[in-house]
């Protein structure tokens, strides 16, 4: 019995869809995983590793999106422009108010896989603060959101 053939998928025969991710109320870890999923393309079937097979996912309502605990003051994010001592620092707040899409870039970016492809998985992420897109021609599936979790009450104590 002959063993299966392994699937390679080639670069020139990748199909990429659209997706379009509501960030209302979202979890900034949450989308960036879904998010950093599709852009690598591991929902597909045809999934190989080497070959950049992703889709092109645009998000929208970057600016209403949620970080748990207290990250909004505490995250910080840091910028440096080459220069001795030039370190800029901001906080998530700080950077909400300046450049909402920002957060959402940097978590997706931290998230994708740390090699060549990872520039070119960025390029096909689009995030937008407001509910308006450009991106309306390509007609792009619409993600649903994942239900809220929420722990389970535990129940009282008997006492005796």
């Amino acid at each position: 019995m002959k063993p299966a053939k392994t699937f390679v998928q080639k670069p020139a025969s990748v199909e990429r869809d659209w997706y379009i991710i509501d960030a209302a109320d979202f979890a900034l870890g949450r989308l960036a995983t879904v998010a950093s999923g599709l852009l690598v393309g591991k929902h597909k079937p045809s999934y190989t590793p080497h070959v950049d097979g992703g889709d092109w996912v645009v998000v929208i309502n970057a600016d209403q999106i949620r970080l748990s605990g207290n990250k909004e003051q505490a995250k910080t994010y840091y910028r440096h422009s080459g220069y001795v001592g030039n370190l800029k620092a901001r906080s998530a707040a700080e950077q909400r108010q300046r450049a909402p899409e920002r957060l959402v870039q940097m978590a997706v970016f931290g998230m994708l896989p740390k090699n060549k492809l990872r520039r070119l998985r960025q390029r096909r992420l689009k995030v937008y603060a407001g509910a308006d897109h450009p991106h309306d021609g390509q007609q792009p599936q619409k993600l649903n959101q994942p239900a809220k979790t929420t722990t389970p009450k535990q129940p009282a104590k008997e006492t005796k």
